[in-house]
């Protein structure tokens, strides 16, 4: 038997639905607004290209000044966190042992926490590691491919020089052309704004593995356009120093060595130990692929690019930083905690990495110079074989934790598992020496330098910092205004170089 409804349950029942509709009209609106207007700003686009590669980022802003305006933002370096902040800090004054860690490497002259995209271009021309002589005389020691990340004119120069060309030229030769910092086409197709990473060393390592960038999901894309930069990669020594990215056995850490193994590939024999040294360069992408966030499909751009609301129209912060300085929209948009709290658990996961490192520092610095003196003391290189094998695996998976400087916050078990495994292979290398000096004949403690200054350390191992500063100041007083004043004559920027 079927139970009626009242009458008033009846009218109560269609006003609720009426009161349903009426809220999923103002949804269906909303939405339809923000996405008319969306389409009004493509629609109504002062400048169509008909290029995919635009360099000068100013052309873009008439078109999409919210993104310009937010991506002109990278150029402030006033947020301050209490591990990687917007501002440069030197690295190797903070932890001096690093300089005997790279010596032999031009790493050992200089090494900053990295500022905003707007000042790549000018921290790359300021480093000691660019344009001064070499430990040989030479007076240009890095090639081209040092400039493949530093802004759009990089694929413009590959596409009217071609890839190799660019790759092999000498670091110096682009000085004039690369004018334009980090910005629009280096991750869009100018012609319809698609994600669209401009770098072929991508698309070549995912090709290698039978996947293809093209096909990657607009999630997968708004990690990718990061990745086709922040990532490890070396140099083909034999092949005009073209730039590879290890990936063919893997993202993690010991696929990365693997591969290097299988092909016998070293950066540098170190001086000191003369270790065959592998360098990591910024292996963000695969550090953060092993952490949480990486393996639940989170996006770099779902926290270092914030979505903004404003009217209509919902956009992406250009602002590209540290998503601590805008906990609201990044952290808080997944976690429920208060802000202070979120701010507090990663501070307190990116101490323990950093205090660990602190130790490892040291560890494998004193593994170098102890190997230094077993060889002073008569070693052989039978002797010296494991020792050898041990401070490499050591020193690259130290360098791989924390190259990528945001490691100890997207990966800190990983990072902290790299870490323990590099402490332990600097504590083997180090007994192993003292059993080797032993049997020369020298039982007292092996005497170690002062390493308390990052002055100290240089004078350590030899490099003359007053000399490589005076060089890289007369660089920039005589050589790069003649770039700037080049790049200008020929167009190469609209208003100002970055």
């Amino acid at each position: 038997m079927v139970k009626q409804l009242k009458r008033w349950q009846g009218w109560l029942l269609f006003g609720g639905s009426m009161v349903v509709v009426f809220l999923l009209g103002l949804l269906v609106s909303s939405l339809m607004e923000r996405r008319a207007e969306v389409v009004s700003i493509f629609n109504n686009r002062k400048n169509m290209f008909k290029d995919s590669i635009v360099a000068q980022n100013e052309k873009f802003a008439d078109d999409f000044p919210r993104e310009y305006e937010t991506w002109s933002m990278t150029e402030d370096t006033t947020f301050e966190s209490k591990y990687n902040g917007s501002q440069e800090k030197d690295v190797l004054e903070e932890h001096p042992e690093i300089v005997v860690i790279w010596d032999g490497y031009a790493f050992s002259r200089e090494y900053n926490t990295p500022r905003g995209h707007r000042h790549c271009i000018e921290d790359l021309r300021k480093i000691l590691r660019t344009g001064s002589p070499g430990v040989d005389g030479q007076a240009d020691i890095q090639p081209g491919t040092c400039w493949t990340c530093k802004g759009p004119d990089v694929p413009r120069l590959m596409r009217e020089k071609g890839i190799n060309r660019f790759y092999a030229a000498k670091w110096s030769e682009w000085g004039d052309q690369v004018m334009n910092t980090v910005g629009c086409s280096d991750c869009h197709d100018a012609r319809t704004m698609d994600l669209r990473p401009a770098r072929p060393a991508l698309y070549e390592a995912w090709a290698r593995v039978g996947k293809d960038v093209r096909k990657a999901t607009h999630q997968e894309m708004r990690s990718l356009v990061c990745a086709q930069c922040h990532t490890e990669y070396y140099f083909e020594k034999d092949n005009g120093q073209y730039l590879h990215f290890p990936q063919e056995k893997g993202l993690t850490c010991e696929d990365a060595e693997a591969y290097y193994d299988s092909i016998g590939f070293y950066d540098y024999v170190h001086p000191l130990s003369k270790a065959k040294i592998l360098k990591a360069q910024h292996p963000g992408y695969e550090v953060f692929m092993q952490g949480i966030h990486g393996q639940r499909n989170v996006s770099c751009a779902d926290c270092h690019m914030p979505y903004i609301a404003e009217g209509g129209v919902k956009y992406t912060d250009h602002h590209i930083m540290s998503p601590l300085a805008h906990i609201d929209r990044t952290c808080q948009t997944c976690h429920r905690q208060d802000a202070e709290t979120l701010r507090k658990n990663v501070y307190d996961r990116e101490k323990k990495v950093y205090d660990f490192a602190g130790k490892v520092d040291k560890e494998l610095a004193y593994a170098h110079i102890e190997a230094k003196f077993a060889w002073e003391h008569g070693a052989t290189e039978p002797e010296m074989k494991k020792t050898l094998e041990d401070i490499r695996k050591s020193q690259w998976r130290w360098d791989y934790a924390l190259a990528g400087h945001g490691a100890a916050f997207h990966a800190p078990q990983e990072v902290m598992r790299l870490l323990a495994d590099a402490m332990e292979y600097a504590k083997d290398a180090r007994l192993q020496v003292a059993r080797i000096v032993a049997r020369h004949g020298y039982t007292g403690t092996i005497p170690l330098p002062d390493l308390s200054t990052r002055e100290k350390a240089a004078e350590y191992v030899g490099l003359n910092m007053r000399q490589l500063r005076s060089q890289k100041k007369d660089f920039l007083d005589s050589v790069v205004p003649k770039w700037i004043e080049t790049a200008r004559k020929n167009k190469r920027f609209v208003s100002k170089p970055m």
